[in-house]
C-alpha cells in the first residue's frame, strides 16, 4: 500500500542520511538492472533520491510521495524513457496506478553470465580517485554491483564500503604500495564471500531450491564418488537451505555465518574420506576452505558396477528414482537414485547437462505416470534413452574431461582431429565452425563455476 511504501523509503532515508541513501540506491539499482548503462542507472538514482529528499522532509505534503512516484512510473513508460530498458516494462505499463508501480518495482534483469568487473592497478585506481572522487565512487559502485548482482545486498554493501575506504586511505598514504597490500589482505575474506555468494545465488535464482539441492548432490558425487547417496544428501540439502535463507536476506551476516557453518559440516563429513577435502579443510580461514572445495575438479571415475536401473513401478512410486533427490526402493542398491549414479560414473559431466537431465526426468515421469499403461510408456522411452542419451553423455563427459586435463591448444588439436574423423564429409569451414562451438561450450560450461542460464542454452 501507498503509506507502507512511503514510510519504508522515508524511514531508510532518515536513518541513512542523503549520501548513504544515495549509495544504497546506486547499488540496489545496479544489481536490479545489471544490463543497464551507467548513465541509465544515474538517471534512475537521481529521480529516486530527489523524490525521497523532497517528500520525506518535515512538513512535506502527505500526497507528495504518491504524486511523485506516479510521475516517475509515467516517465518510465514514456517513449524516450532515460531509465534502463526492460522487456517486461511494456506489460507493466499497460496497467494503472499502484498496480503499475508495483509491477515496475518488481522488474529485474537476469544476472550477468560472468562477473565483468576487472580491478584496475593500484596506480590507475589512485589516478581515477584523485581526478574525481565522487565520479570514481559512483562508477565503482555501478560496475561492482552490476557484476556481482546476485550477491546478497548486505555482502555487496560491506564489500563496496571497505573497497572505497581502502582506496581513499591508501591513495593519500605516504606508502601506498604497503597500504594496499595490508588492506587487500584484510579484505580477502570479504572478497571471497562476494565472489562465492554471487555464484551460489546465481545458481539458486536460476534453479530454485529443489534443483539446487540436486546440483550440489551431483557435484559432491563427482568430487567424492566413493561416498554414498545417504552421506551426501544431507550436505546437498544443507547447501540449498543456505541459499534459500540468505540470498534474499537483508540480515547483515546471514550468508557468511551460514556458509561457514555449512563448510564446517562438509569438512567434518568428508575430510577423513578424501585427501583433497582434507587438504581444503586444513586452513584456518573457513571462507578460503569453502572456496577451495567449490573450485575442486571432479575425481577420476571409480570402478563401479553398472548403475541399477529403477523399475517402472519405482519410477512412478511416491518419489521416482530419476528425480534424484530422495532415497527410493527397499534395498540399498535401489536406494541410490539413478541420476546420482550417473553423476558419479561420469565425473566430467557438467552441471548444465545434469540440470537438463533433472528437468527431463521430471517431465518424463509426468508424461508416463499419468498414462493408463505407465510400463509401456517407460519401455518405449528406455529404448530411446539407450540409443540417444547415453552416447551423448559419454561424448560430453569425454569433451569436458579432456578440457579440464589438457592445455587449451592441445585440447583444441585433439578435438579438431576427433571431429575430422567423426565428420569426414564436412568441409574445412564446417569443421572449423563445429570446433569453435565445442571449444566455446567447453571453456564456458565444463568448469565448476559455469554460469547456469548461459550454459543451459548451450547444452
Amino acid at each position: 500500500g501507498k503509506a507502507y511504501v512511503r514510510e519504508k523509503v522515508c524511514q531508510e532515508y532518515r536513518m541513512l542520511g542523503k549520501e548513504n541513501f544515495r549509495t544504497l540506491t546506486i547499488i540496489a539499482s545496479s544489481r536490479k538492472y545489471s544490463n543497464g548503462t551507467f548513465e541509465e542507472i544515474g538517471h534512475l538514482v537521481r529521480e529516486i533520491v530527489s523524490l525521497a529528499e523532497t517528500c520525506c522532509a518535515d512538513g512535506a505534503d502527505p500526497s507528495c510521495y504518491d504524486t511523485g512516484s506516479t510521475a516517475l512510473s509515467a516517465k518510465s513508460c514514456s517513449a524516450g524513457s532515460p531509465f534502463p530498458a526492460h522487456p517486461g516494462a511494456a506489460e507493466c505499463c499497460s496497467r494503472e496506478g499502484l498496480e503499475r508501480k508495483l509491477c515496475l518495482a518488481a522488474l529485474r534483469h537476469p544476472p550477468q553470465p560472468l562477473p565483468r568487473y576487472l580491478q584496475p592497478s593500484d596506480r590507475e585506481l589512485c589516478q581515477a580517485f584523485r581526478h574525481d572522487p565522487v565520479d570514481f565512487a559512483d562508477r565503482f559502485l555501478y560496475e561492482y554491483a552490476s557484476s556481482y548482482s546476485q550477491a546478497p545486498l548486505p555482502v555487496l554493501l560491506a564489500s563496496t564500503r571497505t573497497f572505497l575506504s581502502m582506496v581513499s586511505t591508501c591513495c593519500i598514504s605516504s606508502a601506498p604500495t604497503a597500504c594496499f597490500l595490508k588492506e587487500k589482505l584484510e579484505r580477502k575474506t570479504l572478497s571471497l564471500l562476494t565472489l562465492t555468494s554471487n555464484r551460489i545465488c546465481s545458481r539458486f535464482s536460476a534453479y530454485g531450491k529443489d534443483k539446487v539441492s540436486f546440483s550440489y548432490l551431483a557435484s559432491l558425487a563427482q568430487k567424492v564418488p566413493t561416498a554414498s547417496f545417504e552421506d551426501l544428501l544431507p550436505l546437498a540439502e544443507d547447501a540449498a537451505e543456505v541459499s534459500s535463507q540468505c540470498c534474499d536476506s537483508v540480515a547483515e551476516d546471514c550468508m557468511q555465518k551460514k556458509l561457514l557453518e555449512h563448510t564446517a559440516k562438509i569438512c567434518a563429513a568428508l575430510s577423513a574420506r578424501d585427501g583433497r577435502f582434507a587438504g581444503c579443510c586444513r586452513g584456518e580461514n573457513l571462507m578460503e576452505n569453502h572456496f577451495c572445495i567449490l573450485a575442486m575438479l571432479p575425481a577420476p571415475a571409480p570402478e563401479l558396477p553398472e548403475a541399477p536401473e529403477p523399475t517402472n513401478k519405482e519410477l512412478c512410486g511416491k518419489e521416482g528414482a530419476l528425480h534424484a533427490t530422495r532415497r527410493v526402493g527397499p534395498t540399498a542398491a535401489r536406494g541410490q537414485p539413478f541420476l546420482f549414479e550417473l553423476a558419479r560414473r561420469h565425473p566430467s559431466l557438467p552441471d548444465a547437462v545434469l540440470a537438463k537431465l533433472y528437468d527431463s526426468s521430471g517431465k518424463l515421469r509426468g508424461e508416463c505416470c499419468s498414462t493408463k499403461d505407465p510400463s509401456a510408456c517407460w519401455d518405449s522411452k528406455r529404448k530411446r534413452i539407450g540409443a540417444e542419451l547415453f552416447p551423448f553423455l559419454e561424448k560430453t563427459n569425454q569433451l569436458c574431461g579432456q578440457y579440464t586435463k589438457l592445455p587449451f591448444l592441445e585440447f583444441k588439436k585433439r578435438l579438431r582431429d576427433s571431429l575430422a574423423q567423426a565428420e569426414p564429409e564436412a568441409s574445412p569451414a564446417q569443421l572449423e565452425q563445429l570446433l569453435e562451438r565445442r571449444a566455446s561450450f567447453a571453456s564456458t560450461c565444463c568448469l565448476p563455476d559455469a554460469p547456469p542460464l548461459l550454459c543451459a542454452s548451450k547444452v
